[in-house]
């Protein structure tokens, strides 16, 4: 059963031991606290949010509840921040004489204010349990400062040898995953957006091969893999397919965000026409018809129209034909008030057909649908 209790640590404890490395993570609490553990992102305050955290210690003023996380007995450093991070961090950073306060670092402080500020009492609770509890307890108090996303959460639960590995290729600045998917993948690798696709893909994956799964259910189940090689491959094969398939040059500004490893699971067994197929693009590119630029690929490996968002007829032309056609539907002969009706392409777009007021009738709902489904 998840616990939760109340400890007061003073500023001068948590910098004890403090360690920076871009690599390994941060840690302090004279090595017993993993402020950033290094699956977590990189330090994102800014300078005024620097300051006002200094400035809240000086006065003497309450900084905001802090939480940690007990880990298992057996683990390295057994505590670790969950929310606070931003401010712990700044805490250090000034101490360690990384930046200034009114144009004075820490060791330009004359020793009552370092003092002051060493000993000032910072309030945290530590919660300790299983998962799934700490999982819903945090999404409950993530709610101050730089407020973790959902995947940031995800990797605070589940720690291990697998989300640290993930992290050497997903959630650096300029990781592989970056390098390889800037263009294809949407958000940055420090949020932790390529790592939460990546587990999306790799969840729906293993769903369409007859395997229950989803983003958190995958990394419970591989939390303690000695690392996340399985998902990187999964990751460059699916880029790598999208890539060697599609013209990035000529492409590049449909292909970003597409759902490319659904793609890559229906057809990478396929010998595909490549040329064929950018001319094809090309042309649906130039096509004013189109609404929706993004789904031009999905269309051509589905032939799906839906992915396109078909320009539909303004109403002024559908009323004007709705009159030209005395209220009738053409097709079942019958009366409708214009709002039963739908503006129809006489010739459908798939055979050149424009939306124009000479390629439009108006069908009634019933024979539209019909019409449509053949």
């Amino acid at each position: 059963m998840m616990t939760i209790k109340q400890i007061s640590v003073t500023v001068r404890e948590i910098t004890q031991g403090y360690v920076n490395n871009e690599e390994q993570g941060v840690r302090g609490y004279d090595g017993l606290l993993d402020i950033r553990p290094p699956y977590q992102r990189e330090f994102i305050y800014n300078d005024k949010e620097q300051q006002a955290v200094i400035n809240t210690v000086l006065h003497g003023y309450p900084l905001n509840v802090m939480y940690w996380v007990k880990r298992n007995d057996d683990a390295e450093c057994p505590y670790e921040v969950m929310d606070g991070q931003q401010r712990t961090l700044a805490l250090c950073e000034y101490v360690a004489g990384k930046y200034s306060f009114e144009f004075k670092n820490f060791f330009n402080q004359p020793a009552d204010i370092q003092k002051r500020i060493l000993d000032y009492p910072l309030t945290v609770y530590v919660c300790e349990g299983a998962a799934s509890e700490k999982l819903e307890w945090f999404k409950t108090i993530n709610i101050a400062g730089k407020a973790l996303n959902e995947q940031e959460i995800r990797n605070a639960i589940y720690a291990g040898p697998f989300v640290s590995d993930a992290k050497r290729h997903f959630s650096k600045s300029n990781c592989g995953a970056y390098k390889l998917g800037k263009d294809l993948v949407n958000g940055t690798p420090i949020r932790q957006d390529f790592l939460k696709k990546a587990l999306e893909w790799m969840a729906e994956h293993e769903n369409r091969e007859g395997k229950a799964q989803n983003p958190v259910s995958y990394m419970a189940q591989h939390q303690h893999d000695p690392n996340a090689n399985n998902l990187w491959t999964y990751f460059q094969n699916v880029l790598n397919w999208a890539i060697t398939n599609f013209e990035m040059k000529k492409f590049k500004k449909i292909m970003k965000g597409l759902d490319w490893a659904l793609y890559y699971d229906k057809y990478h067994n396929e010998t595909l026409d490549t040329v064929e197929m950018a001319k094809q693009i090309s042309a649906l590119m130039r096509d004013g018809e189109i609404q929706r630029q993004s789904g031009i690929i999905p269309y051509v490996l589905t032939g799906d129209e839906q992915h396109l968002d078909l320009r539909a007829f303004p109403e002024d032309i559908k009323l004007a034909v709705w009159e030209k056609q005395n209220h009738i539907c053409p097709l079942c002969g019958k009366e409708y008030d214009f709002e039963f009706m739908e503006g129809d392409h006489i010739k459908p777009w798939r055979e050149g057909g424009r939306t124009v007021i000479e390629n439009c009738q108006m069908l009634c709902r019933d024979c539209n649908r019909h019409k449509g489904a053949k």
